[in-house]
């Protein structure tokens, strides 16, 4: 049997390897010499694209800037060594600070502060803008001069005993005061009715159209002997909107009063608060009636 080699091609096959040859060789040549990269088309320099690429980085420089810790007003003399350590204080200076606060002396000013922690001018600039004091360091007012009633002429002051428990006072019995009349005795007592009876007897200051030297002239001959109970009010949790629930105390008086417990962060004593403008030492006996620290 005659075997026929793989390798002989017939002259038809032999033009079909030939042109396949070509045909890679062709294919080769192309790939090499020609160039397929494509042009970017994007011109980065165009105006708008700087334009744009300005906006984002200012929206970049805006991001920063919002991501920094921001600065509130606050009273450096209650600066604890977390708030001095982010300010930027050394410790030392944060150590100064507590020390001189522990001798129960205050700052009152940016060289006090300069003066006491030794901080440097570059960092005194950075912060003093945000050092706030109380009104009272910064517009010192005048101390106003609380008149005594206890000794105004009039009727001379029974004994406790003798009084009239002013819960319980009829009509006609305050008209025996000088200076009640029929409409200030039916006012008095109709203040007592709001109020679900007097608990102090300087509550007797709020009724309206009622004079100081009438109600010391009251006190000579009433007293409260059955005081209502009051449930007082916390200071130092408490919100504007609930101190001026206090008789007598204004909204923005009561704001007032928020305000310093927010500056000073806690109200230790009642009689701190004698340092708010406005407030009288009236007004304080009041508030003392209605608020508490704890």
């Amino acid at each position: 049997m005659e075997l026929k080699s793989h390798f002989t091609f017939s002259r038809q096959q032999r033009s079909g390897v030939l042109l396949l040859l070509l045909l890679v060789i062709s294919l080769l040549c192309v790939y090499w010499f020609v160039d397929f990269s494509e042009k970017d088309t994007f011109d980065v320099s165009s105006a708008e694209i700087v334009s744009m690429q300005k906006e984002l980085d200012s929206l970049r420089l805006v991001e920063i800037e919002n991501r920094k810790p921001k600065k509130y007003p606050f009273n450096p003399n209650f600066i604890t060594d977390y708030k001095g350590y982010v300010l930027g204080m050394t410790n030392e200076e944060i150590d100064r600070l507590l020390q001189y606060r522990k001798e129960g002396k205050w700052i009152n000013s940016a060289e006090d502060f300069k003066r006491v922690t030794g901080v440097s001018d570059s960092l005194l600039n950075a912060l003093s803008p945000y050092f706030k004091f109380p009104d009272w360091v910064t517009n010192p007012k005048p101390k106003s001069n609380f008149k005594d009633y206890k000794n105004d002429k009039g009727f001379a002051e029974k004994p406790f005993g003798q009084k009239i428990d002013l819960n319980k006072a009829t009509e006609e019995q305050l008209q025996q005061v000088s200076g009640i009349g029929e409409a200030l005795s039916k006012r008095i007592l109709s203040y007592r009715e709001k109020l679900g009876g007097f608990s102090d007897d300087i509550q007797l200051y709020n009724v309206y159209g009622l004079e100081p030297s009438v109600v010391q002239r009251t006190l000579n001959m009433f007293t409260v002997k059955t005081p209502k109970v009051i449930s007082k009010i916390n200071i130092n949790t408490a919100s504007a909107s609930d101190i001026s629930t206090i008789p007598g105390i204004s909204f923005e008086m009561a704001k007032k009063i928020w305000e310093y417990r927010r500056l000073h962060e806690k109200v230790n004593n009642i009689q701190e608060l004698d340092k708010i403008e406005g407030m009288t030492e009236r007004k304080l006996q009041l508030i003392q009636l209605y608020l508490s620290v704890e």
